[in-house]
């Protein structure tokens, strides 16, 4: 791990007990080369693989470069791909993160625009049972693409929380007199997502001293 993959000794001692199941160092291998045909560099791979040891043991030809074939059919570069490992990490061996892109790149406009902020919360989130719902919601609320997306790349993101939780945040913003869609309801919104009511309230008023 030190000298193939560049960590410095203390991650190497940390990531190898994540690999100690190995026997072989053929797919660790074949990943790095993948890696390095993507176009990271030896400080992406190294803080990579600190990050998420495991992502030496995915499949090249079952996982990785299937993902890799759809991201280049949403017409991402393999620059940007390169980019967006480094980004995700792990979720990037997850198949998901295609169609979670695919929904997403509409509200930003462009996959450059995307990269350039993209956090990777809302890739892990459930796309159908949790993103959807809450973007549809958060819609009807008067937001347009341009403010969800500012919400989509907030780490932790209030889209990445139940849809129950989203319209009880709603609800006591409604009842401090914030009018949806307004500058001042995604800033109330993305404050509150994750407070008690309680909390909620005393924050709201803080911002209606700021905004208003």
């Amino acid at each position: 791990l030190v000298s193939t993959c560049g960590l410095t000794r203390p991650h190497a001692l940390k990531a190898s007990a994540k690999l100690s199941h190995l026997r072989s160092p053929a797919n660790p291998d074949a990943v790095l080369a993948f890696l390095a045909g993507l176009g990271l560099s030896a400080a992406n791979v190294a803080a990579l693989v600190a990050k998420d040891p495991q992502f030496l043991c995915a499949s090249v030809e079952g996982t990785l470069a299937p993902i890799v074939a759809e991201l280049i059919g949403l017409v991402l570069l393999r620059s940007q791909i390169a980019r967006l490992v480094s980004i995700t990490g792990t979720t990037f061996r997850c198949k998901s993160i295609v169609s979670g892109l695919h929904y997403c790149l509409p509200l930003f406009g462009s996959s450059e625009n995307l990269l350039r902020v993209l956090r990777d919360s809302v890739l892990r989130s459930d796309l159908e049972r949790v993103v959807k719902p809450n973007v549809a919601f958060l819609q009807e609320c008067g937001l347009g693409d341009c403010d969800i997306a500012k919400l989509y790349v907030l780490r932790p993101s209030p889209l990445s929380i139940s849809t129950e939780r989203i319209r009880t945040a709603v609800a006591c913003i409604d009842g401090l007199g914030v009018p949806r869609g307004s500058p001042m309801f995604r800033h109330a919104l993305q404050a509150v997502a994750f407070l008690s009511e309680e909390k909620i309230t005393a924050k709201v008023e803080h911002l209606k001293t700021t905004f208003m």
